[in-house]
Formats: C-alpha cells, structure tokens, sequence
C-alpha cells in the first residue's frame, strides 16, 4: 500500500507519534507590531489568531430539511448547513487574513440527514468507483485543518469511516479511540498546526480530538472486540504535557463531549459522557476547548485549571451548522517563546448570511437525487396521522412505530425459546412536527416519524422490572395538582427531559397520574385485562440507544439481549409501509395509556 499522506497520518498515529506538521504560512498582519523584544523601549512582538469551529453538524450542507423537503426553518429562525458556515468562513478569513485561521470541527458529522444517509446506504461511498461523501466534499472546500471523531460517526461502521477519513484532506482526530488489540490510538491523536509571524518564529498549534466513550455502548456491533474508548481526562493528561513538550505553544482540544459532567449511560462505563469542563479542570496546558455532543449553544464559558488556576475558554456552537465557533488568541513573545496573553470566544449566527454558491454548486447533484429518493411513494394512509400531540396522547402514529417493532420482533424470535413470550414495545416522540399524510406516503414521511439511526433490540424484562420503567419514564411530566388548569406547552419536558427520553410502551395498559409525586405515578398497570404479575416475563422490543443506557432507564442495559439487527427501525417502517401497501391506523391504533389525575383523564 502506497504510504500516501493520509496513510502515513494514520500509521504515525498508530506508532504513538500521531504527528503532523503543517504549514499555515501567513502573511505579516499590519495590525501586529514589528517589535524586536522589551529593550530600548521597543514594544515586545506580538501576534494574533483564530480558531473557527463547528460541530454536531450531522449531514447538514444545504438549509434544507429532506423529511420536510423544504427549507430549514425553526422558531428562532436559525439557518443550518455547510453553505452557510462557508460563507462565515470566508468573512472571517478576509477580516482576519487567511494564515491568520485554523478551521476544525467536534465531531457528529456524517450521520443525520438523508443526504448523510443516502451516501452510507443507498450510494455508499464504500462501493467500488464509489462517490465522494458530501460531507467531506464540503469541508475540503471550505479547507478544515482537523476534525474530531463524533459518536455518530461509528453508525454505519468502521468501513464507512475509514473511507470518509480516506476521502477527507484533513486528520479526523481521535486520541481516545484506541485499537483493541495493541490500546494505540486507532486514528490520528492531534495535528500540529505552524502559523507563520511577522516576526521569525512561528506558533505551534497543536490541536487534540477526542471522542466519546459511549461509543463503545452505542455502537457495540459495530466497534465491540475492535476498538475501546478510554475517559477524556486521562487521555488527555497523556497527551498535552507530550505536546508541550514537542514545542506546542498553543493547545486546543476538540472534543466531542458536552461541558456539564454529566452521563446518560449510568455505571455501565466508568467514563463521563459530557467530560470537556472536567478536562479543562483537570489537565493543565490547554488552552481552549471546542466542545461538542450536547447539541448546546456556549458562546464562552471560562473553566479554571485546578492544578494552575490558569482559565481554559470553552465554546460550543449550536449543532448543525447554525453557528460558528470563534476562539481569538493574542500572544506575545516572552522569554524565547511564544505564550498566550488573552483567549476568548463568540459565536455567529449563519442566518445571518447567504449560502456559499461555491458550496451550492459543487453538491447540487447530490441533492437533487436525495430529493428525489426521499420524495418516492412507498404506500398509501387510509388517514392522516401527526406528533402533534403525541408528547401528552397516545397517538396512532406512534402506535404505527410500536406496531412495526412488535411484529418484527416476533417474527425473529419465532419458532425459538422465547416464541411464546408477549411481545412489548417502546417509542418516542421524536419530532412534534412528523405526520402521515392521507393519501400517498413517501420515504420522506416514513423517515420523519423516526429521524434518528437507531436500530432494533429484543431484551428479556419483568413485569417489575417494566413498572420501574416506565415510573421512570414519567418523570417527564411536570407535576401538576388535580384541578389545577393544564397547560401543555407546559406539563411536559420536566427537568429538560428531552422528548426522545419519554418512552410509550404498547402492549400494555396504564395510567400516568400527574398530580402524584415522581416514582408512584403509573396506575392501574395491566396485561391483558389483569394486573400485571411482577414476576411474569417480557420481551421488549427497544432500539439500541436504550437498550445501551442512552436516557440512563432502569434495568433495560443489563436485560437479557433476546435477538438485534443492524437494520435501521426508519427503513424497517419503510420496508413494512411497502409490503402492506396500505396503512390504516384502524387495524393497529389503541388507546394503551393516558394521563391522569385521581382516575380522571387530563384529556
């Protein structure tokens, strides 16, 4: 195999060297003093530079929603894509002068939208004289520097990341995605980035990704037994003292890992989930970390080093290319090195902006045929069906999922030793916005009823066991008294419970009284007409986000695994729409659950 760039980033990397030096020439800035040291009153030299980031961008390059098959737009009116980032890209660079930049991301960037989804799937990039990924097409255009690995980026497997990193110009980064086998880093720990000064000596940027633990449950059948994903903070701590000492004069982590130190997979790993503020906490000799994961907005958030009480800036840009990441560094030479004065960030808006036609032009054909495939007819409805009020009722077209799931599940634990077992299932509300028309369904309304790329489990649970679970699974309503008026723009979402964190479960009948206090809510749980039995068994049919601990709910990540597929549940729905031709939420939809309050329904 010919040791091209790329390869030799790699093997590099996996030797524990991981090291590449590259130019980033730039021109003297007229803002920057031509000083020659302290003495004789001269001014000492100085100079100025900026880091752009992006993160969880997640198969967004045009402002376009494909399960709506419209523009992107939301409440706040935010823009999303890599159209829009570039056209940021290019003002900062103007205003900033070009060698005066480093670009790099966070990591989540090839899975989330059809477009990411047709080049994994329908038109894989892994095929013989296959195409270039749109992702990697745009960020070469825009000229990225380094990328940390995301966890989304291990959904369809290591084959179709290995070849986006072939097809990427720049390093993905991932210092704590080690090879099972020899526990070296598996792809390429940091990248060391020279800016050019007027001034003789350049500045070292090192840049070092890390990724998520949780990888090593969420995408168990795609990584288990080939690579381990050890905490952020002892990678971390091994590898900034070896970067300074290399002669680093500015450190910058990005992390797929959100700053509040918190996780949802419990003790199943020993790791943090949202590790970045610990890291800037506890490892000294950073200097600014990009945050990623929590598809939060942190324009600048300040950590102080325990060890040195030296600030880290941390940011974090809105997911999807809504905003930019500005992180600004003015240095000043002092003692025979450059060392950072002054380190702060902001984020820009990109609705601000057009998109880049450079970026519109060179994708337009990759989005005419995803718009095509996501805009085929699959079936028809005999009704229309929405999420609109799917987060407080048991909607039919949830009932649709549930239905989906149950019967696949049956169908692969027939004939086998738990054939006989009531076959149960869970779903969330995923968007409040998914409908199923009457009349013609496509991909596109199939695909909106469950955006994410989950895939299908079966797990063995009591009839306890699922009583703890769904108790759980209530937290999600705000308590509120009977007789008290209800609000729903305000019952739901408690302690900012996502909504893909509030499971229904089918196959079952409840209650969910509201008025009562968290963990004595459901009422009246029954099988069959009978109050469950606690010890009888189940099979649950549950995607492998909550099968591994995604939502930290009880007893299901430690459940007896019945049976899994790596088939995505959306094309599963797809591929089910397609075989019944019809749906008609008459022959599946029923009323398993309602909210409560002293036995009088809310609704």
């Amino acid at each position: 195999m010919p040791l091209n760039r790329r390869t030799f980033l790699g093997t590099s990397a996996a030797a524990g060297a991981g090291v590449a030096i590259a130019g980033a020439s730039a021109a003297p800035a007229s803002a920057h003093g031509h000083g020659h040291g302290h003495g004789h009153g001269r001014p000492p030299k100085r100079y100025s530079f900026t880091v752009m980031g992006t993160t969880d961008l997640h198969g967004n390059v045009f402002n376009w929603d494909y399960f709506t098959d419209k523009e992107f737009d939301d409440k706040a009116h935010n823009d999303v894509g890599l159209a829009k980032i570039s056209t940021l890209v290019d003002q900062v660079r103007r205003e900033k002068g070009r060698r005066n930049t480093l670009m790099i991301d966070a990591g989540d960037t090839i899975q989330g939208t059809q477009l990411s989804y047709y080049y994994a799937k329908i038109d894989p990039i892994t095929a013989k004289r296959g195409p270039v990924h749109p992702m990697a097409q745009a960020m070469n255009a825009i000229g990225y520097d380094a990328a940390a690995l995301g966890n989304h980026e291990f959904n369809y497997g290591i084959p179709v990341l290995r070849k986006f990193e072939e097809q990427c110009d720049f390093p993905l980064l991932g210092a704590n995605a080690l090879d099972a086998k020899t526990l070296r880093p598996a792809f390429a720990p940091y990248v060391i980035k020279r800016m050019r000064t007027p001034h003789g000596p350049d500045v070292k940027v090192a840049i070092l990704g890390l990724t998520n633990p949780g990888i090593a449950i969420w995408d168990k059948a795609n990584v288990g037994g080939k690579m381990v994903f050890p905490g952020l903070e002892e990678q971390a701590a091994k590898f900034v003292p070896r970067l300074r000492s290399m002669g680093a004069d500015v450190v910058i982590v990005s992390a797929h890992s959100g700053n509040s130190g918190t996780s949802s997979y419990g003790d199943q790993i020993p790791y943090v989930e949202n590790a970045a503020g610990l890291v800037a906490e506890q490892v000294p000799g950073i200097d600014a970390i990009l945050v990623g994961h929590a598809h939060l907005e942190i324009p600048e958030h300040f950590v102080e080093n325990k060890q040195t009480g030296k600030k880290v800036v941390l940011s974090e840009p809105l997911k999807w290319g809504q905003r930019l990441t500005l992180f600004d560094f003015d240095l000043v030479w002092e003692k025979g090195r450059w060392v950072v004065e002054k380190a702060g960030s902001q984020v820009l808006n990109s609705n601000t902006v057009a998109e880049d036609p450079k970026i519109t032009r060179l994708l337009a054909d990759e989005h005419k045929k995803v718009v095509a495939y996501v805009n085929q007819v699959i079936g028809t409805s005999t009704a229309a069906m929405t999420t609109a009020e799917a987060a407080w009722k048991d909607e039919p077209i949830i009932d649709l999922i549930n239905v989906v799931q149950a019967e696949t599940v049956k169908a692969a634990l027939a004939g086998g030793a738990y054939a006989a077992l009531p076959v149960l299932s869970q779903a969330s509300c995923f968007s409040r916005t998914a409908q199923i028309p009457a009349g013609n369904v496509t991909i596109k309304d199939a695909a909106g009823l469950y955006p994410f790329e989950n895939t299908l489990e079966a797990r063995l649970l009591t009839g306890a066991q699922l009583k703890d679970y769904l108790e759980f699974s209530a937290r999600y309503y705000v308590q509120t008294p009977a007789g008290a008026p209800v609000d729903t723009a305000k019952l739901t979402n408690a302690d900012n419970t996502p909504d893909y964190n509030y499971d229904a479960v089918s196959g079952l009948t409840y209650e969910i009284d509201i008025a009562k206090p968290n963990g004595s809510r459901i009422v009246n749980l029954s099988f069959e007409g009978k109050p469950i039995d606690p010890a009888a068994e189940f099979v649950l049919a549950v995607n492998n986000y909550r099968a591994s601990g995604g939502g930290n709910f009880p007893h299901v990540a430690g459940a007896k695994q019945l049976w899994a597929n790596s088939e995505e549940i959306r094309n599963t729905i797809i591929a089910w729409v397609q075989a019944k031709g019809s749906v008609d939420g008459a022959q599946f939809a029923s009323v398993d659950w309602r909210l409560t309050r002293e036995g009088t329904p809310v609704f």
